[in-house]
């Protein structure tokens, strides 16, 4: 097994393995607990009482974080005519039609974290999926990626709005900012995560449906946050 080094020890000495925090004072510990030098990513893994090999219950969507993510997220906009100011006039990092996906697929480019095209581009888009698909890149209707409403998918993306998908355990992970953030800010994110998860709860999905919640920063342990604070802190928002 790999061995931790003396920051992690020390961070996890001080979380409870089998207890199971609030949420806001899960946060506060998680961030504690970090140590490291730079600005560390805070995530939270929410283990969902679904099973994604059905179709009905393969969770996803996106939510706006109420601070953002604390991480500059470079936008591609695919699209043509008009569309193309708009996408540049709201901040959009790169924009252009079938010569950006031909330098895709000729030059593995990849220097972007979220594409938006507009439904008269999804033809050429479409030849992309099996570079953009397994990196999660790939637009899709569901999460509002494909739209003719570029402008203001741009600014919300800009301004924190991440998508979410239930992995094949069961489980989602999604960053909610950064150690640097004040706990409070943190606490907003997560609420605001668990919410969307909550109101995306599949039909057919039976029994408990938050099964675990737990967040940690980059380098730091796991701190378990009990199932039941995560969704009251959600109803009360």
């Amino acid at each position: 097994m790999p061995k931790h080094g003396k920051k992690y020890r020390k961070g996890a000495s001080t979380v409870e393995a089998d207890k199971a925090y609030a949420l806001d004072e899960a946060i506060k510990l998680a961030v504690a607990a970090g140590g490291a030098k730079f600005d560390e990513t805070v995530e939270m893994a929410i283990r969902l009482g679904v099973d994604p090999r059905q179709a009905e219950q393969n969770v996803r969507g996106t939510v706006a974080l109420p601070n953002g993510t604390g991480k500059s997220v470079r936008v591609l906009v695919i699209a043509k005519g008009e569309k193309v100011k708009e996408a540049e006039d709201a901040g959009a990092d790169f924009v252009g039609g079938e010569e950006l996906t031909k330098k895709i697929q000729e030059e593995n480019w990849l220097e972007f974290d979220t594409v938006i095209a507009t439904p008269d581009m999804m033809g050429a888009v479409g030849r992309l999926g099996k570079i953009l698909g397994p990196r999660g890149l790939m637009p899709n209707p569901k999460v509002g990626t494909v739209t003719f409403d570029v402008g203001t998918t741009v600014k919300e993306v800009k301004a924190g709005k991440v998508e979410y998908r239930v992995e094949k355990a069961g489980i989602v992970h999604v960053a909610i900012g950064k150690t640097s953030f004040d706990p409070a800010q943190l606490v907003e994110n997560a609420t605001a995560l668990v919410a969307a998860l909550i109101r995306a709860k599949p039909s057919s999905a039976k029994g408990t449906y938050l099964k675990s919640v737990s967040v940690a920063t980059t380098m730091g342990p796991g701190v378990t946050i009990d199932p039941v604070s995560a969704r009251t802190h959600s109803e009360a928002a």
